[in-house]
């Protein structure tokens, strides 16, 4: 199972993606981890991985990404050249306008537009308002973990609910643990089959 995570600098997504690993970690999983992010400060493109099973590297080559776990939009379409037509997409719905279309150097494409173009070349695509499901949990910064619980709900890993929580215990501090628990159960609701 090879995972390809991306967003934008700000958002959590290398924080998802120690999560992830913790979690198969915790239920016995060989797991690889990478973080191939580029210029990870707030709005700059942050790009990682995670291989479980015996894999001996967690590069993504084109067509290898059994799943995209997309923060930002325009992210899930720059990186669906990733995919192949049986990866399962979880993609925020939320964009986050870089800077070159802020100051009017390039545009932003239309949501009907990524929505078509993902849609017509993987096999399913879960669109999540990590923000709102996240405000509505208690805590607008627990979108990421809103994502990572979509994820797990899809039950494409096969890693418990006792190890997913154990894992969440042991990367981050206890003060936001529990707020970033519910969003990861609102999100895990989410992403059963044929919640959309």
């Amino acid at each position: 199972m090879r995972i390809f995570f991306t967003g934008v600098g700000g958002q959590g997504t290398l924080l998802a993606t120690r999560l992830v690993g913790e979690a198969a970690l915790e239920e016995g999983l060989p797991v690889v981890v990478s973080e191939i992010h580029g210029m990870a400060q707030r709005g700059g493109v942050v790009e990682s991985a995670v291989a479980v099973g015996n894999l001996s590297s967690p590069t993504i080559a084109d067509g290898e990404a059994d799943i995209l776990l997309a923060f930002e939009p325009l992210e899930a379409l720059r990186a669906l050249p990733k995919c192949h037509g049986r990866t399962v997409v979880v993609a925020n719905t939320v964009p986050i306008v870089p800077f070159t279309v802020a100051v009017g150097q390039s545009t932003y494409p239309s949501m009907e537009l990524i929505r078509s173009s993902l849609e017509a070349k993987v096999a399913r695509v879960i669109w999540v308002d990590a923000v709102q499901t996240a405000r509505k949990s208690g805590s607008e910064r627990g979108a990421n973990m809103v994502m990572v619980g979509v994820l797990a709900g899809t039950g494409k890993i096969p890693v418990s609910g006792k190890s997913w929580r154990k894992a969440m215990e042991r990367v981050l501090p206890g003060k936001v643990l529990e707020a970033n628990w519910k969003a990861f159960q609102s999100g895990f609701d989410l992403g059963a089959p044929g919640s959309e």
